[in-house]
């Protein structure tokens, strides 16, 4: 009998489980959130000609919960949706990476529920110096996948970069106002490698949902990294489609919003982190260009840990933020 009503429960707190691992992708426990978010994916995808993206975030979440019940791991973790956010990244990774084959998919599927797996292990090491796995286990797992496709006919990689050496863009950006705005709001769409503006307010309204300062950490993490990669004159073609924005966001969001408390000092060290933030990204972009991989988010992962690590008093959550064990992300 308590198998079986182990089973009707899982059943019953599915639904919710589900969305809140869209929503943890931006640290956010809240179902709203991930239904808003599920909304705006399949908007853009669709609109960008690229609903197989939608589609593949549906069957990531899916696996890397459902693998989250079967493996048995703690329920809290289920509950608040820390099963389902890594895979839902790779369900968008790989479809946006890899042509669309009966193989892509069987490997999509295989790499979500990897991705739980790595993620359980990663916090269990990582704990010890009190920092989470972050987003790291879906870019792992992904990085595995993505470098076998190179030699796997099976799952193409016909979305990937050429292997090459990193060179400059001389491209010329456009910089009108309106032009600037749709920048900025697919920095924060990308979070989710959807290239929409329409897509990205979507995303700001449903973490507004959730927590008003993880939403305005968002746009302030967007705006801050398109003006440094402006200043800097980084490649055009990536400033137009936001991907120097998706890790600042997510950098912003977990320092401004999720690890710390809120102070001056904290606003500080969050807008620093946000910068260093684009430096990174760049920095691995130009070291992974020869392997023809995308950083993923790479970036925030590293930028997050290294402003986490040194455990200043300003990093120690209120009672209204989540720690950094309650949050592993």
């Amino acid at each position: 009998m308590e198998t079986l009503y182990t089973l009707k429960q899982a059943t019953r707190d599915f639904p919710r489980t589900y969305l809140r691992g869209i929503g943890q992708v931006f640290f956010q426990d809240n179902m709203w959130t991930g239904f808003l978010i599920f909304i705006g994916i399949f908007w853009g995808g669709y609109a960008e000609h690229q609903g197989v993206v939608a589609w593949g975030m549906v069957v990531g979440t899916f696996v890397s919960t459902l693998t989250g019940y079967l493996l048995q791991l703690p329920d809290k973790n289920g509950a608040n949706g820390l099963w389902g956010f890594n895979g839902c990244l790779v369900g968008c990774a790989f479809p946006t990476f890899m042509g669309d084959t009966v193989w892509m998919w069987i490997a999509l599927v295989l790499c979500s529920a990897f991705s739980t797996w790595v993620r359980t292990g990663l916090d269990n090491v990582m704990d010890k110096w009190n920092v989470s796995s972050l987003t790291f286990p879906f870019v792992l797992s992904t990085y595995f996948f993505l470098l076998a496709s190179r030699l796997f006919a099976g799952m193409p990689p016909e979305f990937m970069s050429s292997p090459e050496l990193p060179h400059g863009d001389s491209g010329i950006l456009n910089t009108d106002f309106w032009n600037l705005v749709e920048y900025w709001l697919k920095g924060i769409s990308q979070v989710f490698l959807i290239n929409n503006w329409v897509t990205g307010i979507c995303f700001i309204v449903a973490l507004a949902v959730s927590n008003i300062r993880a939403a305005v950490w968002a746009m302030i993490g967007s705006a801050l990294s398109l003006g440094t990669v402006i200043l800097w004159k980084g490649p055009a073609s990536d400033i137009a489609s936001g991907l120097y924005g998706f890790s600042a966001v997510l950098t912003g969001i977990a320092l401004g919003a999720t690890f710390c408390n809120n102070s001056w000092r904290t606003v500080i060290w969050t807008i620093i982190g946000i910068i260093m933030t684009v430096f990174i990204q760049a920095a691995m972009n130009a070291f992974f260009a020869p392997f023809g991989l995308p950083t993923l988010t790479g970036p925030f992962c590293v930028a997050t840990w290294l402003f986490l690590f040194p455990k200043l008093e300003m990093f120690q959550p209120t009672p209204t933020a989540p720690s950094s064990k309650s949050v592993k992300k």
